[in-house]
């Protein structure tokens, strides 16, 4: 296992937040340590959405989705290029953490890197996490970058 490359494939889910950027950054940086390739992905999150009764409301809010998901991917995509790292981007529809799962497995994810929004209270009892769950269910370590504490 010493000096194996341990990291031939990265996944960067992200969600346009600045908590996001940085897994995003730490996701780079360890591509281009390990020379990997990496994957952002941006995942339309349908299930909030389901049942609206009003007819075009959903593709309304869809568009509005995924122009967000297209920001977000572009953000990935120039940190990785300025650093010289391979990157793919694929935007995805589903329910955010089963689709982060199954894309890892289906790329044969090394890694996935991302960020948590740290919710507590009643909105973490209530919505959980998506980081937890990817945590639970992916086939391959997660490493979680939570938001820096601004400086005082």
């Amino acid at each position: 296992m010493y000096g194996e490359n341990l990291y031939k494939k990265i996944v960067i889910p992200t969600d346009g937040s600045d908590v996001s950027l940085e897994a995003a950054k730490h996701a780079v940086n360890i591509a281009k340590e390990f020379d990997a390739e990496v994957y952002a992905i941006y995942v339309v999150d349908v299930s909030p959405f389901v049942g609206l009764p009003a007819e075009g409301t959903w593709e309304m809010i869809s568009e509005l989705l995924k122009e967000e998901g297209h920001e977000a991917l572009k953000k990935v995509k120039k940190l990785a290029e300025e650093w010289g790292v391979k990157i793919h981007t694929e935007m995805l529809e589903g329910v955010p953490a089963k689709e982060i799962v199954e894309f890892a497995e289906k790329k044969k994810a090394d890694l996935i890197v991302m960020g948590t929004t740290g919710k507590t209270g009643l909105e973490r009892i209530l919505l959980g996490s998506v980081a937890e769950r990817v945590i639970k269910n992916a086939h391959c370590p997660v490493l979680v970058v939570k938001k820096p504490k601004k400086e005082e």
